[in-house]
């Protein structure tokens, strides 16, 4: 009598923990890039840094800005943070570029490794690299006199706040990548829409004090739930967590879908 082949063993968890491995390896291979030239965090720290010395310090003197009893430098400081995590961000897609132009993204197309792995691998390095700008951003306000909270959980907010919104940018870096094709129409691209991004939020100044189209802009932007979060959490201003979060954490995931479908065009 013939006996029947086992059935293969299937451990319960098994694709999603892969998918998850894979996800770490491509975030780890990014990291690596940034070990090998650290020089990009200290020329990208620049700008923050004068948004909080010069136009912080200008502003707070003037008191041009009403911010209540938060004084301004303390009310614009996390909007810096979620500020320097867009920058980083936001060209992300120029580096999927040059890795479709050296041959490296199609090889890893044909890979059995989804494209949302690839894609959400880049988006958490890319969060990764934003909390390196972030941790600058940070002691360079406490040390212009910023009262900022140091508890451990609400850091850990923190960092998983700018990792949800660097995330989100960098998808659609990589989704307007998709759909351009080349290097000089993406840097326009986001040359374009880096500012007005940043001055439809609450980065600088309350939504109170909008016109209404640009409040209504700034209620559809990630960026200003990424602000109010970080105010939230570091300066103890009131805010919807669960407001913020969900959106932050809805952008990131209909990012890294939109970008993965998108991903292929660029290997034609």
């Amino acid at each position: 009598m013939s006996v029947a082949p086992a059935a293969p063993r299937v451990v319960w968890g098994e694709p999603a923990l892969r998918l998850i491995s894979r996800i770490a390896t491509f975030c780890l291979v990014e990291l690596q890039k940034l070990r090998h030239d650290r020089t990009e965090l200290v020329t990208r720290a620049i700008q923050p840094i004068l948004w909080l010395v010069i136009f912080g310090e200008t502003f707070s003197r003037i008191r041009a800005i009403p911010t209540g009893d938060v004084p301004y430098l303390d009310y614009l400081a996390p909007g810096i943070i979620a500020q320097s995590a867009l920058f980083v961000a936001i060209f992300y897609g120029i580096q999927i570029i040059w890795e479709r132009d050296a041959g490296v993204l199609t090889k890893l197309l044909v890979t059995p490794t989804p494209r949302a792995a690839l894609v959400t691998g880049k988006a958490f390095a890319a969060g990764v690299r934003a909390v390196a700008q972030a941790v600058v951003v940070v002691v360079v306000a406490a040390l212009l006199g910023v009262a900022m909270t140091w508890n451990p959980l609400r850091l850990l907010g923190v960092v998983a706040v700018v990792v949800l919104g660097a995330a989100f940018f960098s998808c659609l870096s990589v989704a307007i990548a998709g759909v351009v094709l080349k290097r000089d129409r993406l840097m326009g691209i986001g040359q374009a829409i880096t500012m007005p991004l940043f001055f439809a939020s609450n980065a600088l100044y309350p939504v109170e004090l909008m016109p209404g189209w640009v409040q209504a802009i700034s209620r559809v932007n990630p960026l200003s739930y990424e602000v109010s979060a970080l105010r939230g959490l570091l300066i103890g201003q009131p805010t919807n967590y669960w407001l913020d979060f969900g959106v932050l954490v809805a952008a990131a995931v209909l990012g890294i879908a939109v970008a993965s479908a998108l991903l292929g065009r660029l290997s034609r």
